[in-house]
């Protein structure tokens, strides 16, 4: 039987700290970039033969999906662990401080001491839909900026035809690819009945939430830890107040962390501004926040975060979006003028 060793990985957007004990003796912190090539690279060293190695990262959303998928490829044996699950670890190792060589050791003695619980991988069709997700997220934004090319070009007179056609045949390409990607997209949700359950519980939301976004929203979402709870969502949105509470910065406003995953914030920021015109009790948050003097971008920030924790309450409950349960005015009368 193989000899066993263990390894704790902090996982963060840029870099993996990795910490590794081999034949009962902690070796170096080793640091890689978190791409492909440093996902290779941290599987050769872990990798010996006759050595099986266990290897601990936390559940910290797609930063470490990459990393779980290609590890569990390589044959390592792998534990998502839940980061609350970890906090209380550290506590008992009367760990206080925290920094990401320190969390990796932490990580490290988890997995040497914990009963270890192999990960499960999310579903085949869930990396599907993200796959197919974030590439019409792509072409959309290409197409944005062939537009605005186009724009551009039509508005002076000396451009030539040919870059014309060539702009206006780019746009068509993306199209076609636009249609069929969806096309698709709605193919994988109708086939997976969890996909699909929460796909109708997001399209639940009149006058916020459309198709096309429910579908970005699901496949960023989808691909999650099930052990994550709505604040993690939030965070891992990057949609999170960050107080500057040191330096030259301590009296700059908060504002959102934005270390999350971009694609989700983008997901959910027509949704949100969609909602604020359309959806009567967001809006009424809105307007609230606003006559608060909350700036407006302030305000639909909050609004995305708001319509975060609904969707996390409408998937938990598998209950459809009310907006009662998002907001509740003092004023039992909720305005119907739009927002400005």
């Amino acid at each position: 039987m193989d000899k066993l060793d263990f390894s704790g990985i902090e996982v963060s957007a840029e870099e993996l700290v990795v910490a590794l004990q081999r034949e009962g003796k902690r070796r170096d912190l080793k640091t890689f970039p978190n791409t492909a090539a440093g996902h290779q690279a941290v599987i050769r060293h872990l990798s010996c033969p006759g050595r099986t190695v266990r290897v601990v990262l936390e559940s910290t959303g797609l930063y470490g999906l990459d990393l779980a998928l290609a590890l569990q490829r390589a044959q390592l044996e792998v534990m998502v662990a839940n980061p609350r699950a970890v906090r209380h670890f550290a506590q008992a190792l009367m760990q206080r401080s925290k920094n990401d060589r320190l969390d990796a050791w932490v990580l490290l003695e988890f997995a040497a001491r914990m009963p270890f619980q192999a990960w499960q991988p999310p579903a085949t069709p869930a990396l599907q839909l993200h796959a197919v997700a974030r590439r019409l997220q792509a072409l959309t934004e290409m197409q944005t900026a062939e537009k605005s090319r186009l724009a551009a070009l039509e508005a002076t007179a000396t451009t030539p035809p040919a870059l014309r056609r060539d702009l206006e045949r780019s746009l068509r390409s993306q199209r076609r690819a636009l249609a069929r990607l969806s096309v698709e997209a709605q193919k994988i949700i109708q086939q997976e009945p969890g996909l699909k359950l929460r796909f109708d519980l997001l399209i639940s939301a009149h006058g916020s939430i459309a198709a096309t976004s429910a579908i970005q929203i699901l496949a960023e979402l989808a691909v999650l830890s099930p052990d994550m709870d709505a604040r993690q969502w939030v965070a891992y949105a990057g949609l999170d107040p960050r107080e500057c509470s040191s330096g030259s910065s301590v009296h700059r406003k908060a504002r959102i962390s934005k270390a999350g995953n971009a694609h989700l914030r983008r997901a959910l920021f027509m949704p949100a501004l969609v909602a604020i015109r359309h959806q009567p009790h967001l809006r009424a948050f809105y307007q609230h926040l606003c006559a608060q003097g909350k700036p407006k971008m302030v305000a639909l920030t909050a609004v995305m975060r708001k319509l975060l924790h609904a969707i996390y309450g409408m998937f938990n409950h598998q209950q459809p979006f009310d907006g009662s349960k998002v907001y509740r005015r003092p004023d039992p009368e909720i305005s119907t003028e739009k927002a400005a």
